[in-house]
């Protein structure tokens, strides 16, 4: 650890930096800029959004591997989708969907994006995430770890570099 100001700061090791380098070089190749994640909060808690706001942190840091949030789907490659989809919000998660460009990716963020959590369907929820959008992947937990966040960011890269390859060639 290197001191700053006072502050104890995380140095990364040879390996950690070589795997960095590679994960933005993999962004940039599939997408050939950085990758956006717009988040989409359709009746959350807040656990899960309060855990995927550590990830722009100096812990995690992920905008020095070529990830950033955006504020607007327009600009978005993925959404990251948190609670379970309330009536009110259906309506306004498939409007964030369709704005989104190609490729989209979905990521259900928490037990009640991935299957509704303890409230599932009702009158006033429809459930899972992917009962109204085709999820890439999803990260369960009750929130998910920050660590969990970013392995699902890897595998949607992956499934995504995986559904272009055909064009490639």
């Amino acid at each position: 650890m290197a001191a700053e100001g006072g502050l104890k700061v995380a140095e990364l090791s040879e390996q950690e930096q070589v795997q960095g380098e590679e994960l933005r070089r993999r962004i940039r190749d599939l997408l050939g800029r950085s990758l956006h994640i717009r988040h989409v909060d359709s009746g959350s808690c807040n656990g899960c959004d309060f855990e995927m706001s550590t990830l722009t942190n100096p812990v995690y840091d992920v905008q020095r591997f070529g990830i950033d949030f955006v504020a607007s789907p327009r600009h978005a490659d993925m959404l990251m989708v948190t609670g379970g989809v309330t009536r009110h919000l259906e309506q306004a998660v498939q409007k964030t969907y369709d704005a989104t460009a190609e490729p989209k990716l979905v990521l259900a963020v928490g037990t009640c994006a991935c299957g509704g959590g303890i409230v599932g369907q009702s009158y006033a929820s429809r459930g899972g995430v992917d009962q109204l959008l085709p999820v890439t992947v999803y990260i369960p937990g009750c929130p998910p770890r920050p660590q969990a966040l970013i392995e699902g960011i890897l595998m949607a890269i992956d499934r995504c570099d995986h559904q272009r390859m055909p064009d490639k060639e």
